[in-house]
């Protein structure tokens, strides 16, 4: 099959850095013959392009942004049955799934040169209350530290979560929930609960170390309320990916899985914040739901 490229843009993402670079990633793309480009105008705007771009004819659709934006992109792939191959120029703040992809510090000539020439992989995508995602969902305090992030001016990049994660460890209450499908969690008090299709989460932290996007199930990992002494621990832990080995910390992989909250919980999904349709939230794996491009080796 003729592979027909374009971009999608989110001019918005990183802050609104990636406008600097915009001419270049376009002439980059350009000089390989892939000129047609879409660019969102406001949030949201990725799926209704992505459903555009198919029609016309895009078999590969490189998303210019974050993990927001190529979440959106996916979600409107895998929804469109299209055979269409995803590819990611990293310009968000976290980048979690281009360091999945093995692309998050690809020049714009490097990120076309794959496109051009780099071998598919169909990967696993995760569906938490009916959204597709490709890293990471979270509750309790990872969707607490995004919103407090959301608010920080000063900062970018890793430096972003890093600082908000750290505000919000002293003070955070923590969430009540309980899981089905996970016999050894009980219902109580934690500080956060992630479920984990990549490896890292909020740029920084390697919440789930042992993640794969190939293997058919997600990485769940609930983290139990603790004292601010072992808050810290678990912070430096999540940096280096060895928070496993906690005893507040209790891992899990699992093919789906239904988590229950008191009220709607607040979630963070790619990086972006959502309020769950009800108190009870299913997630579940979708295994090799979509095609990628990522650096050689990168998904072995």
């Amino acid at each position: 099959m003729t592979q027909t490229s374009c971009l999608i843009i989110n001019p918005a993402a990183g802050r609104g850095g990636i406008r600097a670079q915009s001419p270049d990633i376009r002439e980059a793309f350009r000089a390989r013959g892939i000129a047609k480009v879409y660019e969102t105008a406001a949030r949201g705007d990725e799926e209704a392009l992505t459903r555009r771009a198919i029609q016309e004819g895009c078999t590969t659709i490189v998303a210019v942004g974050g993990d927001g934006t190529c979440g959106r992109i996916a979600g409107a792939i895998i929804e469109s049955k299209a055979q269409c191959r995803l590819a990611v120029f990293a310009a968000g703040t976290g980048n979690d799934f281009a360091k999945t992809l093995g692309v998050e510090r690809f020049t714009p000539d490097e990120a076309a040169q794959l496109v051009m020439r780099g071998q598919e992989t169909r990967i696993d995508v995760g569906v938490a209350d009916g959204i597709y995602f490709l890293n990471s969902c979270g509750f309790g305090f990872d969707a607490s530290v995004l919103e407090a992030s959301n608010r920080i001016r000063f900062l970018k990049g890793n430096a972003v979560y890093i600082y908000a994660a750290l505000k919000q460890l002293f003070s955070y209450r923590g969430v009540d929930v309980s899981a089905n499908g996970v016999p050894w969690v009980t219902r109580g008090k934690m500080l956060m609960v992630t479920v984990s299709n990549g490896r890292w989460l909020g740029g920084a932290f390697k919440i789930a170390p042992s993640a794969s996007v190939t293997d058919g199930l997600l990485d769940a990992c609930f983290i139990g309320d603790s004292n601010v002494v072992q808050r810290i621990k678990l912070f430096a832990g999540a940096l280096r990916g060895t928070h496993l080995e906690l005893p507040s910390v209790k891992p899990a992989q699992v093919q789906q899985l239904t988590l229950a909250f008191p009220g709607n919980p607040s979630m963070e999904i790619d990086g972006e914040l959502r309020v769950a349709r009800s108190r009870t939230v299913d997630l579940r794996c979708v295994p090799r739901a979509l095609a990628v491009l990522a650096a050689p080796g990168a998904l072995s």
